[in-house]
């Protein structure tokens, strides 16, 4: 399995293969924005719009690998506000339904943490719907939850449900893996 970051370049070229893993993401229930059923055009829409927030340094998207095929993948979008400099939002963390409880969803967690505070960012938020596995993930890895929003999303079948807002703090050695 590698991991890496994508340029804009790379995740045009990659664009297919991240449409299918957010198709599966969204078909597997997981509550990443989107309802279900997905149209894979819809997804592939989504991710070319991503391209440019990656070429101006306002997304950092990390993608999992498995040959040619993207089975995770994870980013940090970056605030525009110069008050907002030390931190960024973790968004998209999404495996592929045939990749899950294998580790992928902690190894791209650190991957996006490391980078963070490789970058001298001291603070990421993320929200997740509450109950969710991501929300364990993220307890486990040492993130704190602030509360949560009743009724703030609508799952991919279109129920609205709770969502819990994370933090956590950076610094290298509170960096566990």
């Amino acid at each position: 399995m590698i991991v890496n970051q994508l340029d804009c370049d790379e995740l045009h070229a990659r664009v297919d293969a991240l449409a299918d893993l957010l198709v599966d993401t969204v078909d597997g229930g997981a509550s990443i924005g989107f309802l279900a059923p997905l149209d894979r055009a819809a997804a592939l829409t989504w991710w070319k719009e991503r391209a440019a927030a990656v070429a101006a340094g306002q997304l950092a998207v990390w993608a999992a690998r498995d040959g040619e095929r993207v089975v995770g993948t994870v980013s940090l979008a970056f605030p525009d506000k110069p008050n907002s400099r030390h931190r960024a939002e973790l968004v998209k963390l999404m495996v592929h339904r045939d990749a899950r409880g294998q580790g992928l969803g902690r190894t791209l967690l650190t991957t996006a943490e490391e980078a963070a505070a490789a970058a001298g960012l001291t603070l990421l938020h993320l929200d997740t719907e509450t109950d969710s596995l991501a929300e364990h993930l993220y307890r486990a890895a040492g993130w704190t939850r602030i509360g949560a929003i009743p009724d703030y999303a609508a799952a991919p079948d279109g129920v609205l449900r709770p969502t819990s807002i994370y933090f956590k703090k950076l610094a290298p050695t509170d960096l566990v893996r």
